[in-house]
């Protein structure tokens, strides 16, 4: 895993890749600290919940090469030919992106040195912000992984990636719609109107269940829960043993 993992991570740094993900989160980090300094209004939570709404970009960048070039390239076979543990190639891919993930972030942790120096506050909110952020991070890499998996076109991945991830960050209005649809087609086929409500309000709910914004929108404002961690973490794992499987199926169909 660790050979896998260095190769992975220098490989961000041997094309563009890896300067254009640096370089485009600095961008947009940078963008909106500035904005907030010079209104007198730094927020650091804020600005990192602004920085999570382009995961949708910046992650299927960063992990769309991952397993669709090696494939396009013929060498995943080295990985089927050979005595490798495939959760190790899983996993040492998934830590070099989530590693660049912690590079790029740098630029935050340096808007809050700046933020303390000029007299402003970096609470416990933000700092819950940061612990939220990389469980994020680590749960959408591992969808960008998956999405590197099932194809060998990078463009594809991509747009897979990008898809899924935009869905993701979308469930919040997707269940509002649902729900008022479900209703209003409900009260329709005659179902009283109380019944209706109820009932769309319940598939709102079964919908925001599985929205990771909402479970860990409370870190924001200081309030710390295991539970949407552990929601994190568990998705992070269902998605990477969906890749491993998908590895795993390759290498028995050689």
């Amino acid at each position: 895993m660790i050979a896998i993992f260095k190769r992975e991570f220098l490989s961000y740094f041997r094309n563009p890749v890896g300067y254009i993900a640096i370089a485009l989160f600095s961008f947009l980090s940078g963008y909106i600290f500035i904005n907030n300094f010079a209104s007198g209004a730094v927020n650091i939570s804020l600005e990192i919940a602004s920085l999570r709404s382009f995961f949708v970009v910046i992650v299927p960048i960063i992990t769309m090469g991952l397993l669709a070039e090696d494939r396009k390239r013929g060498t995943e076979i080295l990985y089927y030919t050979t005595p490798i543990d495939l959760f190790s190639v899983v996993a040492g891919k998934f830590l070099a992106a989530l590693l660049l993930y912690g590079i790029m972030f740098i630029n935050v942790f340096v808007h809050m040195i700046v933020t303390k120096i000029s007299g402003g506050v970096v609470g416990i909110g933000a700092w819950g912000s940061v612990v939220v952020f990389f469980f994020l991070a680590a749960l959408f890499i591992s969808i960008g992984i998956f999405a590197s998996a099932i194809t060998d076109s990078q463009i594809i991945s991509a747009i897979t990636a990008f898809i899924i991830i935009l869905v993701i960050q979308l469930l919040s209005t997707i269940g509002k719609l649902l729900g008022n649809a479900i209703s209003a087609f409900l009260s329709i086929l005659g179902v009283s109107a109380e019944s209706a409500s109820s009932i769309g309000d319940k598939l709102e709910s079964a919908v925001n269940w599985l929205d990771p914004f909402a479970k860990t929108s409370n870190f924001r404002y200081g309030i710390f829960s295991v539970a949407p961690l552990f929601f994190c973490v568990s998705f992070t794992v269902i998605f990477l043993f969906l890749s491993f499987r998908i590895l795993e199926k390759k290498r028995w169909a050689q």
